[in-house]
């Protein structure tokens, strides 16, 4: 259940970062008005509250193990509302990422490790 509350969760952060930082772009970049960088600051904020719902109480863990799925949700947030073509080498970077980022948030802690062994 763990692994899966921390997957949604994931998921949810990069939908509001991504999303926010695009709506910014577009107001910046396209033109589209001040609206679209009101939702864009609305849903960057979501993000954070959001990421801060993890179960894992360390900062620097959590966010750094977001950061592989800020780099496969970027690029897919591209092939999906952009119309990007990802090059191998955004596929192999974005793998690597991920892996990066479960190996961070999914390898025993000294936590984990001291409740496995006591049960």
């Amino acid at each position: 259940m763990t692994v899966l509350r921390i997957s949604i969760l994931f998921v949810l952060a990069a939908v509001a970062e991504i999303g926010g930082a695009w709506l910014i772009w577009q107001a910046i970049k396209e033109n589209r008005g001040w609206v679209f960088a009101v939702l864009g600051v609305m849903a960057l904020g979501a993000y954070g509250f959001i990421a801060a719902l993890q179960p894992d109480a360390n900062f620097g863990r959590v966010l750094a193990s977001y950061g592989g799925v800020f780099i496969a949700g970027s690029l897919a947030w591209g092939i999906i509302v952009d119309g990007f073509k990802p090059t191998l080498w955004d596929w192999a970077g974005s793998a690597i990422a991920l892996v990066g980022a479960a190996t961070i948030i999914l390898a025993p802690t000294a936590a984990n490790t001291a409740t496995e062994t006591a049960s």
